[in-house]
């Protein structure tokens, strides 16, 4: 069976589409905030630098009190200023109320 090179690039351009449209690319892509105070092992993995370790450290830190700010993700071992300034723009503790 001869492979025709133009299909075969036509096909791997269809699949990355396809994969992309389909939400499967990291949430860095994405437009919703991670809520650093509900989000489970995997949504907090899918930000950058943050892996299987962090967020282990993210959800016990939390269990223990809840962050209060976005900052207060540095308060958790591991995670510095240099984390902490590629994902802040993808992270919220969720909505706060006025009074």
């Amino acid at each position: 069976m001869k492979f025709d090179r133009r299909r075969l690039a036509t096909v791997a351009l269809a699949i990355a589409l396809l994969v992309g449209g389909l939400g499967l690319g990291t949430a860095q892509d994405e437009g919703t905030p991670i809520n650093i105070n509900t989000a489970d092992e995997v949504e907090l993995m899918m930000l950058k630098g943050i892996g299987e370790a962090k967020a282990k450290a993210i959800i016990e830190y939390r269990e223990a009190q809840s962050f209060e700010t976005i900052e207060d993700l540095m308060k958790v071992s591991g995670i510095g200023e240099k984390t902490f300034e590629n994902i802040k723009g993808r992270i919220t503790v969720g909505e706060t109320t006025d009074e």
